[in-house]
């Protein structure tokens, strides 16, 4: 969180304070604060929050205040307070039961209601807790409103608790003396109680008058909230803040018997001195400010959220960020893909290329056969053929044998070829013979060539065939013995004249 903006939102009918924090680690330091009202507005007094939304944006925009989270403190009006005593001390079992308690103390139906609550002390005979509650309407109508303006607060809390916060971690309030705060607004008063036997304060509110006694309501309202502390608490000091600056602490001190003093909140605030002077009510200032501090709290929040429309953002960031890598991940997918489609295309074509290449010197290695389809099967003939021509030439002999032979061959062919129409379809060598498949186009002419390749070589075998109105014929050869047999090196010598 280090580093980030937080708003607090002190919210009224009509109006609201709103005061920008900044974190950084422990600390906070306040940007600014400024308030706005829809009094003036052409609406209902149920009907300014959209407006009051809307101001507040505005205000913040004016002001460059971006923050990334929001938290919202509703005006004492708004709400109501109640002391409840549950018979459970097992946070789960309170929060299971609040409402049934709650709904006693209320004596309406609670279901048309959020509650907030928070343990005050936990005995051998259970919890008191202070519950807080807020009709529906009300708050669906303070959350409809700032979300239609952008802004969906974490938490919405009664305005009590968020000033409590703010004193705790501001005016750092003696814990070895039971203090009672006292904070009058223009027309809310707040009494928060720091008891040296209970970590969590007890608070209470009520409303001011704009034509009252602000000295006599105080009076009267401190010792009515003395009274109600269990047992009679006292207290020990008196604080005071008030808005107005109306207030005599020394007249308060005399009529109650207690020490009475007035609060300094710009010294409380140290280098944030000049801010509360932009907030006309320093009252409402000090709520808006407790209320950002929420962030630092959020597990001790008393919030309404939990109850009734709760936050959502998180939720919703997270579907975001996970739509966002699905979609990445789509994107990549499909990318990688097209490459390797690509790469697929052209490593096919680069093959169908190299195939066909390979077929046409394949036939004429071969001698006219096909070149099988898979190109590991062709790579086998030809290393069979190759064995076969390594076979026929034997260590020793000399390697033009073969080769003369052939040339014999080759000869005969030439000469006798176009005169008898000849058509070779198959030589085979060994090393010994040579095998020759062909026709011409009648005896007369297969005849002629017998007799043209008898002068060059001897025919120990030769089978005659009919095949339509061409004559085929199958014969095997092999050299000439004695004399005139032809050597490799008379080959050679026949070749180079």
């Amino acid at each position: 969180m280090e580093g980030e903006n937080y708003l607090g939102i002190y919210l009224s009918k009509a109006d609201a304070a709103v005061v920008c924090v900044d974190s950084k680690g422990a600390d906070q330091n306040v940007l600014g604060c400024f308030t706005v009202s829809a009094a003036g507005q052409d609406a209902d007094e149920s009907g300014h929050m959209p407006e009051l939304a809307g101001l507040i944006v505005e205000g913040c925009a004016e002001r460059q205040f971006s923050f990334s989270e929001a938290y919202v403190a509703l005006d004492c009006a708004m709400f109501m307070q109640h002391d409840v005593h549950s018979d459970f001390k097992s946070a789960k079992q309170i929060g299971q039961t609040v409402r049934f308690d709650a709904e006693e103390a209320l004596s309406s139906d609670i279901s048309k209601v959020a509650v907030a609550y928070k343990i005050l002390s936990t005995d051998e005979r259970g919890s008191n807790l202070t519950v807080f509650t807020v009709e529906h309407e009300v708050l669906s109508e303070v959350l409809l409103g700032l979300q239609g303006a952008g802004i969906d607060p974490i938490t919405v809390e009664p305005d009590v608790n968020c000033i409590s916060r703010f004193i705790e971690q501001n005016l750092n309030p003696p814990r070895d003396l039971n203090t009672l705060f006292a904070l009058l607004s223009q027309r809310s008063g707040y009494f928060i109680q720091f008891a040296k036997s209970q970590e969590t304060p007890t608070t209470r509110t009520f409303l001011v008058g704009p034509n009252q006694d602000r000295n006599v309501v105080l009076a009267r309202q401190t010792l009515l909230t003395s009274a109600s502390f269990d047992k009679g608490r006292h207290f020990d000091k008196l604080e005071v803040l008030d808005s107005a600056g109306i207030i005599d602490c020394r007249q308060l001190q005399q009529e109650l018997g207690v020490p009475a003093g007035q609060v300094e909140l710009t010294g409380a605030l140290g280098d944030d001195s000049e801010i509360p002077g932009q907030c006309p009510d320093p009252v409402s200032f000090a709520i808006a400010y407790g209320a950002a501090l929420a962030y630092s709290q959020k597990s001790q929040s008393v919030n309404f959220r939990n109850d009734y429309m709760p936050y959502q953002g998180k939720k919703l960031r997270l579907q975001k960020t996970v739509k966002f890598l699905s979609l990445s991940v789509t994107v990549l997918m499909i990318a990688l893909g097209v490459y390797v489609s690509a790469r697929l295309i052209q490593v096919n074509s680069t093959r169908r290329q190299l195939y066909k290449n390979l077929a046409l010197q394949y036939e004429a290695v071969a001698l006219g056969q096909k070149m099988p389809k898979k190109i590991s099967d062709a790579l086998r003939k030809l290393g069979s053929i190759s064995r076969g021509i390594e076979r026929s030439v034997k260590p020793g002999q000399d390697d033009d044998t073969v080769a003369a032979r052939l040339t014999l061959l080759l000869q005969a062919f030439n000469q006798c070829a176009k005169s008898t129409n000849l058509n070779i379809e198959k030589i085979t060598v060994t090393d010994r013979t040579i095998s020759v498949t062909g026709d011409t186009s009648n005896l007369r002419n297969t005849n002629k060539f017998l007799d043209t390749l008898k002068k060059r070589m001897e025919i120990p075998k030769v089978t005659f065939a009919q095949k339509g109105p061409r004559h085929s014929f199958s014969i095997t050869v092999v050299p000439k013995t004695g004399a005139g047999a032809p050597t490799a090196k008379r080959v050679r010598r026949d070749r180079n004249r």
